[in-house]
């Protein structure tokens, strides 16, 4: 808010500017990036979209995204499902919607990851996508189009057995730490990285008219989305 003041315009800008410059630093620490986080740009048919990668919040969640990148297995993929509103999801069919072999699935670090202070699944963001089974991720990842808050992993407090643990206004006590980090209800998607650059793509990706394709009832972008290269920046 601004007030109507006597002072010299000089002065009345040199002000604003000091503001302008306080609001612009708030607002880069509110997101800040590491220049030494790893950077993966995936070139699809649609233009560039590089993600920025947080190893100390899901270590083996980057270690196991990264070697795919190295070993190209996301060239030649497709963006498979893609619901408004929502997300979109690729990294494994080809666009003849065959399924590519994987790696053996990374242990689920969702609940560790937003204990350290990582990000929810908000717009932007970059999660990896699994089956009903927590420990089921492998290669398929998606980027969040909304804050899609019931996919956010709840943290388990210290303890083992937890003292006390509150879920849907409902208070437990005294439970096995295991019963909880292994509950589908509560361990969420894990997220591993964001968008820093691309989001018009990821726009345009969801803007996409979408129906059915291969082995999918729904949901398949009817002009495909393909990856033809994902690498790490150096």
């Amino acid at each position: 808010m601004f007030f109507i003041t006597h002072k010299p315009l000089v002065h009345v800008l040199r002000v604003l500017v000091a503001s302008v410059a306080l609001s612009c630093a708030v607002v880069s620490a509110q997101t800040p990036t590491k220049s030494d986080n790893p950077r993966v740009k995936i070139s699809t048919n649609l233009g560039d979209i590089v993600l920025e990668l947080y190893p100390d919040k899901a270590p083996k969640t980057v270690a196991n995204f990264l070697q795919y990148v190295n070993d190209h297995h996301y060239d030649g993929t497709i963006f498979h499902r893609v619901i408004a509103g929502f997300m979109v999801q690729g990294g494994g069919y080809t666009k003849a919607y065959a399924e590519k072999p994987t790696r053996a699935p990374v242990i689920h670090e969702g609940q560790a990851a937003l204990a350290k202070g990582g990000d929810k699944n908000v717009i932007g963001t970059v999660a990896m996508a699994r089956t009903s089974e927590p420990n089921s991720a492998t290669s398929q990842f998606f980027i969040n189009i909304a804050d899609n808050a019931f996919l956010d992993p709840t943290p388990v407090p210290p303890g083992d057995p937890v003292p006390s643990f509150t879920y849907n206004g409902r208070t437990y006590t005294n439970v096995p730490r295991a019963n909880l980090e292994n509950n589908p209800k509560l361990v969420g998607y894990t997220v591993f990285g964001k968008v820093i650059a691309g989001m018009d793509v990821v726009d345009k990706i969801k803007s996409i008219p979408t129906g059915a394709s291969g082995p999918f009832p729904s949901d398949v972008p009817k002009t495909a989305v393909t990856i033809s290269s994902a690498f790490i920046i150096k």
